[in-house]
């Protein structure tokens, strides 16, 4: 097949990448030549701001392909700007979404693809809504021929997961240090973790899939963890074990507001997904990863390179706040 990716070299993309030229497909990434190192050997990198419509248009010298993965469109102009651009020159346009879209908070904690969507916490799930509905609305006018994938916490090398939005080598620094890190609630919400190497098959085998048109996929890990088993997972993986402090929700936004976006928006719920939908479409599909060796791989990734284990001193600093803050309050 030949692949046109609008970008193609971030945390999820890039693994998808690697697999379709290591399978022989035709692979052309669009990116603005920023994170060009993560490219596959053996990709096609064209050099562009996709937000460019006409500088695109040029680029891409009227080509068709069979199959093209947006993975950064945010707006409903983005996909506006791509029906207008790609109308009778694929025969399939994958749009990425996200699990955020659905419903906070979730009705029931198994998530399906036919759950109802709508989450106020979050403007970016309101946008990626705005954008199904573009796309599902040319479907239906039109037949152009969309695909909607909706990821949850998809990670890699490149990303250790955390509730509160640090995935570089702080939080494992912390914990090295013997200093406490932060979960939110109780720690015993359930979650889901999924290895991008596990989402490149599930993605790989929905392209070129006549079936999968006008139709929304989550893919997903089957593999079903409490925050804190996560935090302990990250904790074994590094060869400590972390001092885990439960924090409720609504201090960790009294201290930053912009953390309600991640936590009422997405992270705070049990969030547990039916796979179902893809399995019966790309049976090959399965987690392989747990994540106890999926986070192993991603602190080795790290503490391979000095150059890589950054801390965030900010995000450092917030934490003693709100830790402190926690303490204070409490009986003596």
């Amino acid at each position: 097949m030949t692949l046109l990716f609008l970008g193609g070299t971030g945390v999820i993309s890039e693994a998808v990448s690697r697999l379709a030229v290591e399978r022989g497909h035709d692979v052309t990434l669009v990116n603005r030549g920023r994170t060009v190192p993560s490219q596959p050997h053996g990709a096609r990198v064209v050099v562009c701001d996709v937000r460019d419509t006409h500088a695109l248009a040029s680029a891409l010298q009227r080509r068709s392909f069979d199959v093209v993965v947006n993975w950064i469109a945010y707006t409903p102009e983005h996909v506006r700007a791509d029906i207008e651009l790609f109308r009778g020159r694929t025969q399939q346009y994958i749009f990425i979404s996200s699990a955020t879209v659905y419903e906070k908070p979730p009705r029931h904690y198994l998530i399906m693809e036919n759950t109802p969507r709508g989450n106020p916490f979050s403007p970016y799930a309101q946008n990626k809504i705005a954008c199904e509905d573009v796309l599902m609305d040319a479907w239906r006018r039109e037949r152009f021929p969309v695909t909607i994938v909706r990821p949850s916490y998809t990670y890699g090398n490149t990303k250790i997961p955390s509730d509160i939005s640090v995935t570089d080598y702080t939080l494992v620094e912390r914990m090295k240090r013997g200093k406490p890190v932060i979960v939110h609630g109780d720690g015993q919400s359930l979650w889901t973790l999924t290895h991008n190497s596990d989402f490149a098959v599930g993605l790989l085998g929905l392209c070129g899939q006549p079936r999968a048109l006008g139709e929304a996929f989550h893919i997903t890990s089957d593999e079903v963890l409490t925050w804190d088993q996560i935090y302990h997972a990250v904790g074994a993986a590094a060869g400590v074990r972390p001092q885990l402090v439960h924090v409720p929700v609504e201090i960790i936004e009294a201290y930053d507001p912009g953390k309600t976006a991640g936590l009422r928006g997405d992270k705070m719920y049990s969030m547990v997904f039916d796979n179902s939908k893809i399995k019966s479409l790309v049976p090959e599909f399965a987690a392989r990863v747990p994540f106890a060796e999926g986070v192993r791989r991603s602190v080795a990734w790290f503490e391979a390179d000095p150059a890589r284990m950054c801390v965030n001193a900010d995000a450092n600093v917030l934490f003693d706040r709100i830790i402190a803050g926690l303490r204070r309050a409490l009986p003596q």
